[in-house]
């Protein structure tokens, strides 16, 4: 059998050490790594593309929401991602999966149930927690999956803008030009369907349902 290779993504490290042992503890035939943020995460794949599932969590430093989830699935499509994650609200689990998780992990969950969620997604199905149904669209399910064709570098520019940064300052921070800066703005109005920056932001920001917070503030308590 082939070796799967696993990455879990999650700045506690106590937590990461108590689910690589569930993960790995004992098979020969399982891979676990282990990585505090997304820099992290993307130096272990630039060193080796080749990995079978990577776990998320959704709150970090550097990770604003759905943020991290938007970036990898843009940068590395081919890489299932599963969404581990204290917050259990239905809203949240579902525009999980809008924006491409292969599943959707509750971390209060024991030892068997992460086994058959992890494999459930090894075997190329999605996992739903247990008493969750995605039901049909709703009057934000077009917007998240137009967020979710943004290139990694669109994702980053919109999270800037949202933090009120102007075309020079984004350039600074991304070292690239202004002209590079202006084009992926415009890029960003058209894929989100929207007029202005000002409105990008807004598409952004003012996803709410009940205790849903917004896209890129949500609250993940540990």
């Amino acid at each position: 059998m082939n070796r799967r290779r696993i990455i879990i993504v999650d700045d506690h490290p106590l937590f990461r050490a108590a689910l690589r042992q569930t993960l790995a503890g004992g098979d020969t035939t399982v891979s676990v790594e282990e990585a505090g943020d997304l820099n992290g995460l993307s130096t272990a794949l630039d060193a080796d593309r080749d990995c079978d599932l990577v776990l998320l969590d959704l709150n970090m430093p550097g990770v604003r929401g759905f943020s991290g989830l938007l970036l990898l699935r843009a940068q590395y499509p081919d890489i299932p991602v599963m969404i581990i994650s204290a917050v259990e609200d239905n809203t949240v689990i579902r525009r999980a999966f809008e924006l491409g998780a292969a599943g959707y992990l509750h971390k209060s969950v024991g030892p068997t149930e992460i086994r058959r969620a992890i494999e459930t997604v090894l075997s190329g199905e999605i996992f739903v927690p247990t008493g969750m149904s995605l039901g049909g669209d709703d009057d934000h399910t077009a917007l998240m999956k137009r967020l979710a064709t943004l290139t990694p570098q669109q994702v980053r520019v919109l999270m800037m803008l949202s933090d009120g940064l102007m075309n020079k300052q984004i350039a600074f921070e991304l070292n690239i030009s202004e002209a590079t800066v202006k084009a992926h703005v415009s890029a960003i109005l058209q894929k989100l369907d929207v007029d202005s920056r000002t409105q990008a932001v807004i598409a952004a920001s003012r996803i709410e349902e009940g205790q849903f917070e917004a896209l890129f503030s949500l609250g993940d308590t540990k």
